[in-house]
């Protein structure tokens, strides 16, 4: 057996195999599930909850703005004849509130459970980081970390709930790879937005970037042992999308360049939702462009009509992060498979010991 399979934890981590894009996947698989999203009423997030109810989902919008999200709820209503679309006010940097929007979730789901909740909430602009104001002044002025709370404090939130909520999803079972997204409704879901960001240094943008590298992060140490719970977890990193979230001086840096399509974020986070197979994966979201793989394994760009060329915007990245692992890493996932055998024979022993001293 050579070193790199016996360092390798793919299978350990109960992750599925890279992304294969050419496998379809049907939208409609969503029908019958319960969605949670924090910041859908704009953006791509609204691009999120429309495709969704139009599936026949019931989607849940928790939103800081409740003129755009009441507004939204109400269109889709029209416009889909889906009633199961619903909107809570939520401020993700508040914990009450967003505990306030799971809870409501559950109440407004017609199965009284939550099947994917998408930390989706995010802002950007002005980050004072780099240039405070007031350097005559006999001390600095207190920072305002709004960016960092919302991309990042509301995340930790988010996933928390999640975790406490997602197991507790009636009729759900543990995540499988080799489930059949066709057959099973039930889930247990937690889909990430991150971006480019998190992947790459965007300058002049320190909050921003720091907040989105966390959530890779938090990604990337989660599906390691999201499993216990028998929740899936995946991401989404979108390049610059043309939506009100670039910014009018980001819009003319990128002048002359391309921003990734709504539509194709739409495309890579439906496929997570829908596709119950895909577990600890993720997917880059940027400019649809025609490539070809070289023997190297490379990517070039190619013209359409070049043999063995494809026009994709998606693309996976952190894909290798268990091939190849140290020994923490492999002796604690060690440890938490362990766990969760020994768990699978104390939870049937409760139940037992429940059971007998209850008929008494």
């Amino acid at each position: 057996m050579s070193l790199k399979k016996q360092e390798s934890l793919v299978a350990a981590i109960k992750q599925s195999p890279p992304i294969d894009l050419s496998i379809p996947y049907d939208a409609a698989w969503v029908k019958g599930k319960t969605i949670l999203i924090t910041g859908g009423a704009s953006g791509f997030g609204a691009g999120f909850v429309e495709h969704w109810a139009k599936n026949g989902a019931t989607v849940i919008v928790g939103d800081i703005n409740t003129e755009k999200g009441d507004n939204l709820v109400r269109q889709l209503r029209r416009e889909t004849g889906n009633n199961q679309v619903h909107f809570v006010h939520c401020d993700v940097t508040d914990w009450q509130s967003q505990v306030n929007l799971f809870k409501e979730a559950v109440k407004l789901s017609p199965h009284g459970g939550i099947d994917t909740v998408v930390a989706n909430a995010g802002i950007a602009g002005s980050d004072p980081t780099q240039q405070p104001k007031g350097l005559d002044a006999p001390e600095p002025p207190e920072p305002q970390f709004k960016i960092l709370d919302v991309n990042l404090t509301g995340v930790m939130y988010t996933t928390h709930l999640a975790f406490f909520w997602l197991p507790k999803n009636p009729g759900s079972v543990p995540c499988n790879k080799d489930s059949k997204p066709s057959e099973q409704i039930r889930d247990r879901h937690l889909l990430l937005l991150s971006s480019i960001a998190g992947l790459a240094p965007i300058a002049i943008q320190p909050q921003y970037n720091a907040a989105k590298h966390a959530v890779v992060g938090l990604f990337r140490s989660l599906r390691a042992s999201s499993h216990m719970e028998g929740v899936r977890i995946n991401m989404v990193c979108p390049y610059f999308i043309d939506t009100p979230i670039v910014t009018t001086g980001a819009r003319l840096m990128l002048a002359g360049g391309a921003t990734g399509k709504v539509e194709d974020v739409v495309d890579a986070t439906t496929r997570f939702v829908a596709d119950s197979r895909i577990l600890g994966r993720s997917l880059v979201v940027g400019p649809k462009v025609t490539v070809k793989q070289l023997d190297d394994g490379q990517w070039a760009l190619a013209n359409k009509d070049t043999p063995g060329s494809t026009e994709t915007a998606l693309w996976e990245p952190c894909a290798d992060d268990w091939e190849n692992v140290e020994a923490f890493n492999r002796n604690i996932v060690k440890v938490l498979n362990q766990v969760q055998a020994v768990r699978g024979w104390v939870g049937w022993a409760t139940d037992i010991w429940k059971a007998i001293v209850g008929s008494r």
